[in-house]
């Protein structure tokens, strides 16, 4: 009988930095950049949350909403240590893992007791590090990654197998893998309140609201995926961006912003076993103009240092006087196992002098 478990594990960042400064701990800690320079909240700590606190919200928004929050500058190279041994320990229990991050995981532990095995899994992640995780099990990828957000902090969710469309039926529709904000608004207009309640329609609803997608969600919103747990890398490019909450044209302030991409982009890519040459810098200008720059490193790499010099170069030669920004994001992709990018554009290989304007393609879009 198949066993996925989807192993999230809490607040990373901050907690690993009340791990290693006993005086944060207990407090609320915003990880992530100067609200004075338009910094984000990578992560923050569950003392933070009651706030309103959430990551990817702009600092100085944050700062507001939780005075007393004690902000620290991100330490990726640390956050990689910590989810290596988390990994490692991951393994210990099966060989088939699938990392999605530095932080979460999927593993197939199929035939085997599952209570018993994310009870350990849990014991062993928390006595060798010292951080928490949160557990869902289940007999699908996408209802286990569901179930392990519902008793965060240190939870535990297992739904046994045949019980997953029951256990998806109450849920609030936002909790479905690819309905978002304004899907879920949408829907919740036409009555679609619960994944229950976006079950029971009709098929030719699914193909009116959705079109390509209806099959897909249909069977999401009826508890049915038969998606393994990749060992194989399969991920085409990885990226990280930001939109600006206001526009940015200062070359000190961008510079901060892309080393934060550069290393969020760097750390993923190390925590997924990948190297790749590519690196992709995406623009987005004050009048919504989008674009990109591309480039290839010498070597296939994670380490953020030729990744963000890189980065910063594509950017550089795109600052001009009175130009300001909107958005920016990094991307790394052509992994050194011969993959194809997926969510990355299509542009020329070669020197830094041939690269060229290209259109960024959302990975939505299908491709010419």
């Amino acid at each position: 009988m198949a066993h996925i478990i989807h192993a999230d594990l809490d607040a990373f960042y901050a907690t690993v930095e009340q791990l290693d400064n006993p005086e944060l701990r207990g407090k609320p800690v915003l990880v992530g950049g100067r609200p004075e320079s338009r910094g984000v909240v990578a992560t923050a700590s569950y003392e933070a949350r009651p706030f309103g606190v959430h990551s990817a919200m702009p600092m100085r928004t944050a700062v507001r909403l939780c005075p007393q929050g004690i902000i620290v500058r991100p330490r990726f190279n640390r956050y990689r240590e910590m989810s290596r041994l988390v990994m490692d320990v991951f393994r210990d229990f099966t060989e088939i893992v699938e990392p999605l991050s530095l932080d979460e995981a999927y593993l197939d532990i199929s035939g085997r007791w599952p209570l018993g095995v994310a009870l350990e899994l849990k014991r062993r992640v928390k006595e060798e590090t010292g951080l928490t995780v949160s557990v869902g099990v289940s007999a699908s990828k996408y209802v286990s990654k569901i179930a392990s957000d519902l008793q965060k902090p240190d939870g535990l969710v297992v739904v046994p197998s045949g019980d997953e469309t029951g256990f998806l039926a109450p849920l609030a529709v936002g909790k479905l893998w690819g309905i978002g904000p304004k899907t879920a608004e949408r829907l919740n207009a036409e009555g679609v309140e619960t994944i229950g309640d976006l079950a029971s329609k009709p098929t030719d609803w699914f193909a009116r609201v959705f079109g390509q997608r209806a099959e897909s969600v249909r069977l999401r919103a009826a508890g049915q995926d038969n998606e393994p747990v990749h060992t194989e890398r399969v991920t085409k490019s990885v990226s990280s961006e930001t939109t600006f909450p206001d526009d940015i044209g200062d070359t000190e302030e961008l510079h901060r912003v892309l080393d934060e991409l550069a290393s969020g982009v760097s750390g993923s890519l190390e925590g997924k076993g990948l190297q790749g040459r590519t690196v992709t810098v995406k623009m987005r200008l004050a009048d919504f103009t989008t674009f990109s720059r591309q480039s290839t490193l010498p070597r296939p790499s994670n380490d953020v240092d030729p990744i963000r010099e890189l980065a910063w170069r594509l950017l550089s030669a795109e600052l001009t006087a009175g130009r300001t920004f909107r958005l920016l994001g990094v991307g790394v992709s052509n992994f050194s196992d011969g993959e194809e990018e997926r969510q990355l554009p299509l542009t020329l290989e070669g020197d830094f002098s041939a690269v060229r304007r290209e259109w960024w393609l959302p990975e939505t879009t299908p491709l010419p």
